[in-house]
């Protein structure tokens, strides 16, 4: 190769086939004077150790579920929801099994995530998964049962909807009555592989249910605050009461009624 006669471009797209900065071909680059090589030698190496970064969180994230697989667990299932704070709206519960060759790295808590990148990794999740269940709780049986019991409710019908029958739950701070052994953790979409799939997926749902409520109700700017009380959904709440899809029980919502 002569790297030196390169365009500045064409280094930046060959420093994408490199994977490991002790590439021996990196040589005639590192010691090319021009400016744009050296910061693009430079770009490429912060990429190389972002993605290391993130590889090895991936596999830190993949720590239960590999301790039960090891135990003779074929499937795990990792349990998340969205939606229990918001004033209107259901809670969406999702349950993911997922096998040892999942490698989506940019799977983890869905609040870290952007909308674009949730939509990404939801599609991609759906299909490389060996299952999703989810299931939905409206606000009438929110106020029926209380958020806890209604979050609870859910969970237990999105596991007991996947087929492929898990021997261990991975659950996301809610223990569930239900007679499967089970780990529970707090800020598990940050610690399990398969808890962040499913919150990803329950985000994205429960997201997309919500901008249809926002055609259906226009007036509380459901589509941007998909049902928590920010100043615009009050502000609808003053001018136009509260809505079907509102918690009567979950305050301010019964000044509205």
């Amino acid at each position: 190769m002569s790297e030196g006669k390169q365009s500045v471009a064409e280094v930046k797209a060959f420093l994408q086939t490199v994977t490991t900065m002790t590439d021996p071909r990196l040589a005639p680059l590192q010691a090319d004077p021009r400016k744009g090589v050296q910061a693009a030698l430079k770009q490429r190496a912060r990429q190389l150790e972002r993605l290391a970064a993130a590889r090895a969180a991936f596999k830190q994230r993949f720590h239960y579920e590999n301790q039960l697989w090891a135990a003779g667990n074929q499937y795990v299932a990792g349990i998340d929801e969205v939606g229990r704070g918001p004033l209107a709206g259901p809670v969406v519960t999702c349950a993911v099994v997922l096998n040892r060759d999942f490698d989506l790295l940019g799977v983890t808590d869905s609040k870290q995530l952007t909308r674009k990148e949730r939509e990404r990794l939801y599609l991609r999740i759906v299909d490389e998964a060996v299952e999703v269940s989810l299931a939905v709780n409206p606000a009438p049986r929110i106020d029926q049962l209380n958020i806890y019991r209604a979050t609870q409710e859910a969970m237990i019908r999105a596991v007991n909807g996947l087929s492929h029958r898990p021997s261990h739950l991975i659950v996301d701070a809610v223990p569930l009555p239900i007679d499967l052994p089970q780990t529970t953790l707090i800020k598990g979409d940050q610690k399990s592989i398969s808890v962040a799939a499913a919150s990803i997926v329950a985000k994205e749902y429960r997201d997309h249910l919500m901008a249809e409520y926002a055609r259906l109700y226009p007036d509380y700017d459901f589509e941007n605050n998909m049902g928590y009380g920010t100043a615009k959904h009050l502000a609808g709440l003053a001018a136009k009461g509260a809505c079907p899809i509102h918690r009567r029980t979950f305050q301010p919502v019964p000044k509205y009624l």
